[in-house]
């Protein structure tokens, strides 16, 4: 604990990354040894003139314990390259964080994790198929990483949860700052079956330039990277570039020609990413293997009464979509625009000829090769 409060020293000096951080480490045996070196120590040792004014202004201003009373006081422990709570996947990849922030529980399972992200205005084409490929990745033990952001990654966050999953959350801001404010109830319940993870210390707020360093952190994470919903330039692509160069796999879901937020997943698949159309696309890439398959009904879950009311009127008997109109009482575009939804949810399905019925799946358990 001691060398610790070092460590998180450093955290605060600007222009100290991995890198350097690693070299003074080198070269003095230790942090501490490196904090309290004299300016003319920390020159040999290879430090601009910038960083080690930073440093000693750092030292100057601020007391080490008192910082780790502050980090105390608000749940969040310290995991260092040295730590063996520190993430499996990350470790790996080139100049990962010295140290990270840490609000939960990391656990040995998060290896198998899989970051999804896209655009922070999904579609109802993009929030669906985020559902669809999410709940069952959590179900089947994936972890899901993603942002935090508004859009695809909170959603992502959410269906991980609502799946009895595990899911971990980057953010581009100390802990103690939550962005976007309107997901502080959804990272309280992600410490609760999770963990949010931060590189920067506590009370730094959400720049703009934080966030390429922090997707670096989401893709390092991960085996893979899945792109749901994103634009030509959205940061979801940045993403994807950080786990091509990381050697992660990068998947994405096909979308319209039409659609401006389809643009970069499309191209992502022109360029060679794995194009998802089911979980098991996903699972099979990872190795991760099929134990058994057995067909039962899905589990129905309306998320409106209109879904509830046209579900009541469907079996396992074809069920023409002018039956479903009369015996529902629906205005047919209604009826027509929620039997759309379903199909992609995996409550109902068309057997052709504008003919519904009960979805009926083939789930599968897996378990980690």
């Amino acid at each position: 604990m001691e060398e610790l409060k070092y460590w998180l020293g450093f955290s605060l000096v600007k222009g100290i990354g991995p890198v350097r951080f690693r070299n003074l480490l080198e070269y003095f045996g230790s942090a501490r040894e490196a904090w309290e070196a004299r300016p003319e120590e920390l020159a040999r040792a290879g430090l601009d003139r910038r960083s080690i004014e930073n440093l000693l202004a750092v030292r100057k201003r601020v007391s080490l314990d008192l910082e780790m009373e502050k980090l105390q006081k608000a749940g969040v422990c310290l995991v260092s390259w040295k730590d063996e709570d520190y993430p499996y996947n990350l470790r790996h990849v080139e100049n990962p964080p010295f140290l990270l922030f840490v609000k939960g529980t990391l656990k040995p399972q998060d290896e198998w994790a899989i970051a999804v992200v896209g655009t922070r205005r999904p579609s109802v084409y993009g929030k669906e198929a985020t559902r669809f490929l999410v709940e069952p990745l959590a179900q089947s033990g994936v972890t899901i990483v993603s942002g935090l952001a508004k859009g695809i990654d909170g959603l992502a966050h959410q269906v991980a949860l609502e799946a009895g999953g595990r899911t971990i959350a980057v953010l581009g801001s100390g802990l103690d700052i939550i962005y976007p404010p309107e997901h502080k109830s959804l990272a309280q319940a992600i410490t609760e079956n999770g963990a949010l993870i931060s590189e920067y210390p506590l009370g730094t707020p959400p720049e703009a330039t934080n966030f390429p360093p922090r997707n670096r952190i989401i893709s390092g994470l991960a085996k893979g990277v899945l792109v749901v919903e994103a634009g030509e330039t959205s940061g979801a692509l940045i993403t994807a570039e950080f786990a091509l160069e990381q050697n992660r796999e990068v998947f994405a879901v096909p979308g319209s020609i039409f659609y401006k937020t389809c643009r970069g997943t499309n191209r992502l698949i022109q360029q060679g990413a794995k194009l998802v159309l089911s979980a098991e696309d996903i699972l099979e890439e990872l190795n991760i293997t099929l134990v058994k398959a057995r067909e039962e009904v899905k589990a129905a879950v309306p998320a409106t009464d209109t879904e509830s009311l046209i579900l009541s009127h469907l079996s396992s008997e074809p069920t023409h979509i002018d039956e479903i109109k009369r015996a529902t009482g629906l205005p047919m575009s209604e009826v027509s625009s929620a039997l759309a939804i379903m199909e992609i949810k995996g409550l109902v399905r068309q057997v052709g000829g504008m003919h519904y019925v009960l979805a009926r799946e083939s789930r599968a358990e897996y378990f980690v090769d």
